[in-house]
């Protein structure tokens, strides 16, 4: 088992039948993954339970404690089935896309899943099928029908999906599916709910709200992810970001609505947008694509997951990589590395002035109190004693190579800070007792070598102990 490479950005892992296994997923785990994402577009509920289960169980014998993040599929977009289970389309071809069809398709034409898209396309629109390597466009719409005319042929096959250039379909992001397997991932208490093509912050509002609902019996509320996959969402990202505690730049849906060459400059507006709102943001999709075949990935893939690094995001995300792929242990290994390197590169000057954001809490001043001052002080750690995780997570918003360690008595909360990048969550049971806290604080960071005598390290808390959002204390300490 190779050893755990220290470094800020997180790992964001998809199960699947790759790794669905409890000793390679330990593996992962002892390696460097920090979120584990399950696929709700594949799958019955009870694997779902059976897999949640078993990262907590290869967590536990890895030592590292992991978050779990539910994605839901959202609306299936996307064409019928074929008799042949595909058909290849040619250039110049008439195809149509037809709503009513309840036979299997052909070449000429196919039915669709999204009965809508007859009134969600105009004459002249231009539709992308199977992540856009299929150009079709619309020649006319009578009734259910679609139609179009083939500007880019190819192989077409079962449930591809479709997206209309420039975006623009309206089918809504909750589906009667998504709404039942919000319900199973409350029922494993998954740390973080990923919600698919939302276009504003109703969408995300009332998926939290539905979670908070299907979790209530357990006390639970998840975090809640705005997947960033549909053109009408990028005018509003700062009402999404707001409804949401993070962002997944997810470019593949993303790309063919607004443009391959868009989606680089979107991803760093992206990120930059969540960092300065408080959020958290993954970046996703094709990260190390290559690797699903082979044993190392292409300096194209080594200088994406640098550039997301490099971008400031929180944790990169890969999908097919490790749920399908030949080599998901060395993936993570290699993603981990790539990580590190760009973390040691980073030039931190721009993140250095901490005077310019105007600060209204108590909470948030200490937290960046602690940043300013173990900056200039060189201290070896960052220490926050939080109940909430809000602490760790203002801190960690800021880019400083001093690692940030929250520790805090709610294994709740020390899942969900798991993606919070350049934090370390450990559980302890903070005593009510300010001075035996701050004690037992030091006696771990002692215990894991993190300090050693002659150290200075700055530790924050809240006075009296225990109370969320009461975070009021900041000391310097010097280890004995």
């Amino acid at each position: 088992m190779s050893a755990h490479i220290r470094r800020a950005t997180k790992i964001v892992a998809t199960l699947g039948p790759a790794s669905g296994n409890l000793s390679l997923l330990e593996k992962m785990i002892a390696t460097g993954v920090n979120v584990v994402r399950l696929n709700f577009s594949h799958g019955q509920a009870r694997e779902h339970q059976e897999r949640a289960a078993m990262v907590r169980e290869a967590s536990t014998r890895a030592g590292r404690e992991v978050a779990i993040m539910a994605d839901l599929q959202g609306p299936k977009i996307r064409v019928g089935t074929f008799e042949q289970g595909k058909v290849l389309l040619r250039e110049g071809q008439d195809f149509t896309l037809d709503a009513a069809r309840q036979t299997p398709g052909d070449v000429t034409a196919v039915g669709l899943d999204y009965k809508e898209l007859p009134h969600d396309v105009r004459r002249g629109d231009v539709l992308l099928l199977n992540d856009g390597l299929i150009v079709l466009r619309v020649e006319d719409i009578e009734g259910d029908a679609v139609h179009t005319s083939v500007v880019i042929g190819g192989e077409l096959s079962d449930h591809k999906g479709i997206n209309r250039q420039g975006g623009g379909l309206s089918a809504p992001a909750l589906t009667a599916k998504d709404m039942e397997d919000i319900r199973t991932a409350m029922s494993f208490q998954a740390d973080y709910v990923a919600v698919s093509f939302p276009k504003n912050a109703t969408d995300m509002e009332m998926a939290r709200q539905l979670c908070n609902v299907a979790g209530a019996q357990w006390r639970h509320k998840p975090g809640m992810i705005a997947k960033i996959e549909r053109a009408e969402a990028v005018p509003r990202l700062q009402e999404i970001l707001q409804a949401s505690d993070g962002i997944m730049v997810a470019r593949g849906d993303l790309a063919v609505e607004v443009g391959n060459a868009t989606v680089p400059a979107l991803q760093k507006k992206m990120i930059r947008a969540a960092r300065g709102m408080d959020k958290v943001v993954i970046t996703a999709t094709q990260m190390m694509e290559s690797m699903i075949t082979n044993p190392v990935p292409t300096r194209a893939e080594v200088s994406d997951v640098a550039n997301a690094v490099l971008d400031g995001t929180d944790a990169v995300m890969l999908s097919a990589e490790t749920a399908a792929g030949k080599y998901p242990l060395e993936t993570v290994e290699q993603v981990a590395r790539i990580c590190a390197a760009a973390e040691a590169a980073e030039d931190l000057e721009h993140d250095a002035d901490f005077g310019v954001q105007a600060l209204g809490r108590v909470d948030q001043s200490i937290a960046m109190g602690a940043l300013f001052t173990a900056q200039h002080l060189g201290a070896k750690a960052i220490v926050a004693m939080t109940d909430s995780g809000s602490t760790a997570l203002w801190m960690s918003r800021k880019r400083v190579h001093i690692p940030i360690y929250a520790l805090t008595p709610k294994i709740s909360t020390q899942r969900r800070m798991a993606i919070y990048r350049n934090v370390r969550p450990l559980l302890m049971d903070t005593s009510a007792d300010r001075d035996t806290a701050l004690a037992q604080a030091e006696v771990q960071l002692k215990e894991r070598n993190i300090v050693r005598s002659g150290d200075l390290y700055a530790i924050t808390c809240g006075e009296p102990m225990g109370q969320p959002g009461g975070t009021n204390m900041l000391k310097i300490c010097k280890v004995r």
